[in-house]
């Protein structure tokens, strides 16, 4: 039997009092593992892993060359979106990605596999003068002293704030395009996009040529500040990581001692920007995309930052059902659900689970503790897999319990984990340098933003509704401690084997995680402003790299003079473009904003420092309140931007619009329902 000192958590100390819960908490932990073992027996079909075959590190790097959407280093091929997001990387996002690049290549060569191309000759780089090399700014990010240049990334200064105008990128030799803002190659320009920035720059992405970036930190500096643990500050204006390596260049900070007592969870205030603040639903999928590939970027180089390595082992592959409830994949599922509700983003299915105990089970005592009726579960789970989907299943026998039960065992067997469990040792790394909780939500915050979109929705669902649950703790009984335990095994699950102290561990982590998401849910979800803005430079660079191609350029030239001649309708649509109605049109500082659903569908607002997104629907508002229907329709409404350097970015209410149009020049705004959660 584990003694009580086992069961403290690894990471950090706890009072006494604390130290009871952990007790009470662990043994709701075991219980929860028998369980399921229990419950897996009965289940229908467990589902096997696909044999594992040994991997080496070249592979895994190149796996994770794929997962951020660099691909295109490891097959050589010409590819826009890849140049586009080398060129947005910030320093230290750069420094991860060499460091993964050389670590394949290497391995590559040792194999004898395929000759490996250097970048140089692919791509080809400029020589540097003497001094002016990363050389001549060690990094702990590198694991060598000379590493090749990666293919394809354009001289940057890191990330700026989401505020700052984007037309100042540069490209290539560093000059700027009048009309466009881009740079456009002068001949003799060996690539579009060249070589990882050696000038150190500021965190806000501002040159400061005459200091270097340390891009180490230790445990004195930044994991340990010593700040009032009631209520931080928090900015999504600045990367995480160059975060990091600016700390110890701003002040050296005393590691401060923290008592066992005096561990809480602080509460942040997120700084807003002008741009105002944006969810990950409010983005369109094709920029989400770019996010999750930008975030598991920067979560790598922020524990690269902290001397940790965010090892992976090779993806577990777990054949999935192609029908039923439990043990289908949630893309499966949602694909299913979207043909009787095409905007749904969490499965029905664990929708009505969430109803079933919201309607009866919230004062439940111990809802998520009981295990209900073996009998009934088994019963239920075999009508929910043969009638669901045909809206068959009678839900009204279905009682709180059994709904709890089904609950944990749909997302315990899932082909694979809700959240990603090879990232908790990096995180358990993390844990055990300190106690500071900004570093750890920092780290769980990318670790969200690079989760698939069925995972992340279902999650911030899942969240919403376990929240509920603790709202009634004192009559459920159900703290936050006791559902983080008991969800840990459900949500972070490996299908490997473990000896009881790493299964130990490893759910301590992950009860801390979820108590983290528990805590931090209303502000978790927005996507860092950093990384919006190297989503409108990738799109830009996307943009400008297309523009370049000479075949599409000449192309492009022959269609459009073909079509201007067979097509009169469709020369006054190219005469139309953004850029030409901006001219024409519409004057200087003033916007035209549609609204194609309400009455009053088109209004041209001239814009002021002040004018925010609620100022315009305002005006739409009054527009358009002469019937009670007009009037539940625009209180329904959203200000959208869409187009230009953004696929489309639902606004905040309280964003100032005029900044946004300096940012997206090319942008229309169109007002309509926001969608939904």
């Amino acid at each position: 039997m584990l003694s009580n000192e086992s069961l403290q958590s690894p990471a950090f100390s706890r009072s006494n009092s604390q130290a009871s819960v952990d007790s009470a908490s662990m043994e709701d932990f075991w219980r929860e593992i028998e369980s399921a073992k229990e419950s897996s027996m009965g289940a229908l079909e467990e589902p096997t892993p696909a044999e594992a075959k040994p991997v080496d590190e070249g592979e895994l790097e190149a796996e994770w060359l794929e997962d951020v959407g660099l691909s295109a280093l490891i097959s050589g091929d010409e590819e826009e979106d890849g140049k586009a997001l080398l060129s947005t990387l910030t320093r230290t996002q750069a420094a991860a990605v060499k460091k993964r690049y050389n670590t394949y290549t290497q391995t590559m060569r040792k194999k004898n596999k395929h000759p490996v191309r250097d970048v140089r000759d692919i791509f080809g780089v400029s020589e540097s003068p003497p001094g002016d090399t990363c050389d001549s700014h060690p990094s702990q990010l590198d694991d060598t002293r000379e590493e090749k240049e990666l293919p394809g990334i354009i001289k940057t200064g890191g990330s700026l704030p989401d505020d700052a105008s984007l037309n100042s990128t540069t490209l290539s030799d560093g000059s700027l395009d009048e009309e466009e803002g881009f740079a456009v190659p002068r001949s003799g320009s060996v690539s579009i996009l060249e070589t990882i920035p050696d000038t150190p720059v500021h965190s806000n992405g501002s040159a400061d040529p005459g200091q270097s970036v340390q891009n180490a930190v230790s445990d004195d500096d930044y994991l340990e500040k010593n700040i009032s643990s009631e209520t931080e500050e928090l900015s999504y204006e600045v990367s995480y990581s160059e975060m990091v390596t600016e700390a110890p260049k701003r002040n050296k900070l005393k590691k401060s001692d923290f008592k066992k007592e005096d561990y809480v969870l602080p509460k942040f205030i997120v700084q807003k920007t002008r741009f105002g603040l944006t969810e990950a639903g409010d983005l369109s999928a094709e920029d989400m995309k770019k996010i999750r590939h930008l975030s598991l970027i920067e979560l790598t180089a922020f524990f690269d930052a902290f001397r940790i390595q965010l090892k992976r082992n090779k993806t577990e592959k777990v054949k999935g059902r192609d029908s039923g409830i439990f043990g289908v994949p949630l893309t499966v599922l949602l694909d299913s659900d979207r043909k009787k509700d095409p905007g749904v983003k969490v499965p029905l299915v664990l929708q009505k689970f969430f109803e079933k105990v919201e309607e009866s089970g919230l004062e439940s005592e111990g809802i998520f503790r009981l295990s209900g009726c073996t009998a009934k579960v088994k019963q239920y789970r075999e009508e929910l897999d043969a009638k669901f989907n045909a809206d068959k299943f009678k839900w009204d026998k279905m009682c709180h319990r059994e709904a709890a039960v089904m609950l944990k065992a749909f997302f315990r067997e899932l082909p694979t984990s809700l959240f990603p469990v090879e990232y908790i040792p990096a995180f358990i790394s993390l844990m055990e340098r300190g106690p500071h909780i900004k570093v750890q939500f920092q780290a769980l915050h990318l670790m969200v933003m690079a989760l698939p979109d069925a995972n992340r929705d279902t999650a911030q669902a899942l969240m919403t509704f376990f929240n509920k649950v603790i709202a009634n703790e004192s009559k459920n009984r159900m703290s936050i401690w006791n559902i983080s335990t008991i969800m840990a095994p459900n949500l972070f699950f490996s299908r490997s084997k473990h000896s009881d102290c790493e299964e130990l561990v490893l759910a301590n982590t992950a009860a801390h995680i979820i108590r983290l998401m528990l805590k931090y849910q209303e502000i978790l979800w927005n996507v860092p402003a950093f990384l919006i803005t190297q989503v409108r430079r990738m799109n830009e660079a996307t943009m400008l790299l297309k523009k370049q191609l000479p075949s599409v350029k000449k192309l492009l030239r022959r269609k459009t003079i073909e079509r201007g001649v067979t097509s009169p309708k469709t020369s006054k649509v190219l005469q139309k473009s953004p850029s030409t109605r901006r001219m024409s049109d519409v004057p200087e500082g003033v916007i035209r904003v549609h609204a194609p659903l309400l009455s009053k569908v088109s209004m041209a607002i001239q814009l002021n420092s002040q004018t925010t997104a609620k100022d315009i629907l305002a005006k739409f508002h009054c527009e358009n309140s002469h019937g009670s229907s007009e009037y539940i329709k625009i209180q329904n409404q959203r200000l959208y931007e869409i187009g230009g350097n953004i696929g489309q970015h639902c606004l905040d209410p309280d964003a100032y619009i005029l900044d946004i149009y300096h940012a997206n020049p090319q942008a229309e705004w169109v007002i309509k329902p926001q969608p939904s959660v």
